[in-house]
């Protein structure tokens, strides 16, 4: 059931050209039922031939029971002897509840991989700034402050009762590395990366996080620099050399500063063109035309597919005409979403639906809603 392998004469520009790879799978239960990483692990492991090697990662929710109301910071150490600079920080801007070495298998596969803590915080509400902006936005503002001040270290997930785990390597190795079918959550996403213009670092490994934001991406983002510029001028900052970053901001920025509803900020990072604007009914015009006049700067250009995730949803888009693929099923009270039909049949041979996305339009599960019966259809009942 796996991909033919890609073969040199197939493939006359070398393998940093095939620009259709990256895997990604999401799989949710929206009766929050917890289950292990195995069929995560074992769809990303179906895909194997979309990545090199070169990054991959998992995201996974309600996988900290225990300290389910900290904010469970993820660190990676580039530089050692950050170590102490950044605890003391975080001692300084938050209650230390725990803080330990993520575990992990060592292993011949990975070279001097960074050191990788987490940190279990709560944030303290009596600080003059939580009480003007808000939780939220403070554990927002430290993360930045952190990853710009250049010592060494990166906050790269920051949510509740959440964690990400990534590296670079193939899934299997990444799953393996940090033990990733021991964890258990009710909404898993995971990447498999092909960079074809930016590096391949641990810290630019899928997925990319922000609070409980996730985003797992296949394509490139053309429109870059416009949307890190607008990004930057609400007080975001990327740092991890890769143009998905703006992927996971502009869904914090859009849905929880904004608080704008999933279908609205779908309709801003990929809006319909021009020409199907004009043949709309007249409040309808209205409408999109003023998101594309307010948020001009988070138009996602280029091709693209993204799993968006947070506490309680998960979201798939696609770019309006579809140039990445992706894959959408129902199998009980799962949703299923990925980059191939193969990996969802390995998983769960027996299914209520599958079928693919219209381009634009968000696939959206929810904790606590039942999926949509096979006969419906999603693009219609989301479409606006």
């Amino acid at each position: 059931m796996k991909m033919a392998q890609f073969k040199s004469y197939e493939n006359p520009y070398g393998d940093d050209k095939i620009y259709d790879a990256c895997g990604l799978f999401g799989i949710m239960d929206v009766t929050g039922q917890r289950f292990s990483g195995h069929d995560i692990v074992l769809g990303m492991d179906n895909m194997e031939e979309r990545g090199n090697g070169l990054g991959a990662g998992f995201a996974v929710y309600g996988c900290y029971p225990e300290h389910a109301d900290c904010y469970a910071f993820h660190v990676m150490y580039t530089e050692r002897d950050a170590k102490p600079l950044v605890e003391s920080f975080l001692i300084d801007n938050f209650f230390l509840l725990h803080h330990e070495e993520v575990p992990h298998n060592v292993s011949p596969e990975f070279r001097n991989p960074p050191m990788i803590w987490r940190y279990f915080l709560m944030v303290n509400e009596n600080r003059e700034q939580v009480r003007l902006e808000g939780e939220e936005e403070y554990v927002v503002r430290k993360v930045m402050e952190l990853n710009t001040a250049g010592q060494g270290a990166y906050i790269y997930a920051s949510g509740k009762n959440m964690g990400v785990f990534k590296g670079v390597g193939h899934p299997e190795q990444i799953a393996r590395y940090f033990g990733v079918e021991q964890y258990s959550g009710y909404l898993w996403t995971a990447h498999s990366r092909f960079p074809t213009n930016t590096p391949g670092w641990w810290g630019g490994a899928h997925p990319f996080c922000l609070l409980d934001w996730t985003v797992v991406h296949n394509g490139e983002i053309s429109s870059y620099g416009a949307n890190r510029r607008y990004l930057e001028m609400h007080g975001y900052h990327c740092t991890m050399q890769t143009d998905t970053e703006v992927m996971a901001y502009a869904a914090d920025s859009l849905m929880r500063r904004h608080q704008l509803p999933v279908e609205i900020a779908a309709k801003i990072m990929a809006p319909p063109l021009w020409t199907e604007i004009r043949r709309m009914p007249p409040e309808q015009q209205a409408l999109y035309n003023t998101l594309r006049a307010v948020y001009a700067g988070l138009l996602i250009n280029g091709p693209f597919t993204v799993i968006i995730a947070h506490q309680g949803e998960m979201i798939g888009l696609t770019d309006r005409i579809r140039l990445r693929p992706l894959t959408a099923a129902v199998g009980g009270n799962r949703l299923y979403l990925s980059s191939e039909e193969a990996p969802i049949r390995l998983v769960s041979p027996e299914l209520d639906r599958v079928w693919t996305p219209v381009g634009g339009e968000p696939i959206i599960g929810r904790l606590g809603q039942p999926l949509l019966a096979p006969e419906e259809d999603y693009a219609q009942a989301f479409a606006l």
